[in-house]
């Protein structure tokens, strides 16, 4: 299947790449850096903005199925990237009625999942991400209350481990869910294997390996 996906560049994006490509999908990305990957024959890179209207259409004109793997890096600075995104897809929607699943990457932490943190996280995301994950919250909430087909993936402490295929995925927020750490490679997979058949459609997923 053709999959696009966005911030590719680096992190689960990157990773997820490469699980597409291992999974013998035809994947177009898009991303403002190169991708640092051999050359594919089943893969098409375009260089541009994912804010940018006409970067973004054209990098899902053949998708069956688009993931959305943005990213900051490492800064904890204000940002609008997620909800100008947001607010984007949600402006091609309208207009092209898209009927294609969108895969979303946001955190545990975001929207009501931050409210079950445990008291060390809820430090750590008060004093450091609270201005990173209020746009991710953003995000979530233009999507979820537009009319995509949207699953927002939502993992745990990111680790750069190899690929277990074995994690705990949950769709209920619940009290002593204890979301920790999880491999970019296995959340990758689950990117992945959700763009192939997705069967959490409207749901917000938590991801950890524990």
């Amino acid at each position: 299947m053709n999959i696009t996906i966005i911030g590719a560049s680096a992190g689960v994006g990157l990773e997820t790449v490469k699980r597409a490509l291992e999974r013998k999908h035809n994947v177009t990305t898009l991303s403002r850096s190169e991708i640092n990957l051999p050359g594919n024959s089943n893969l098409t890179t375009l260089k541009g903005s994912a804010t940018n209207k006409a970067d973004f259409k054209k990098s899902i004109e053949k998708a069956d199925a688009v993931i959305v793997a943005l990213g900051t890096g490492k800064s904890m600075k204000p940002t609008t990237l997620y909800s100008d995104f947001a607010k984007l897809l949600e402006e091609v929607q309208r207009e092209a009625n898209l009927q294609i699943p969108f895969i979303v990457l946001t955190g545990f932490g975001a929207g009501e999942s931050g409210q079950y943190n445990g008291f060390i996280m809820k430090l750590f995301f008060k004093f450091l991400l609270k201005d990173v994950y209020a746009d991710k919250t953003k995000m979530e909430e233009i999507i979820s209350t537009s009319k995509l087909k949207w699953v927002i993936v939502r993992p745990g402490l990111l680790k750069d481990k190899p690929l277990t295929e074995k994690y705990r995925v949950e769709t209920k927020l619940f009290k002593g869910i204890n979301i920790g750490s999880i491999n970019r490679t296995d959340v990758a997979d689950f990117l992945v294997k959700q763009a192939e058949k997705p069967t959490e459609l409207n749901k917000y997923v938590s991801l950890s390996n524990k």
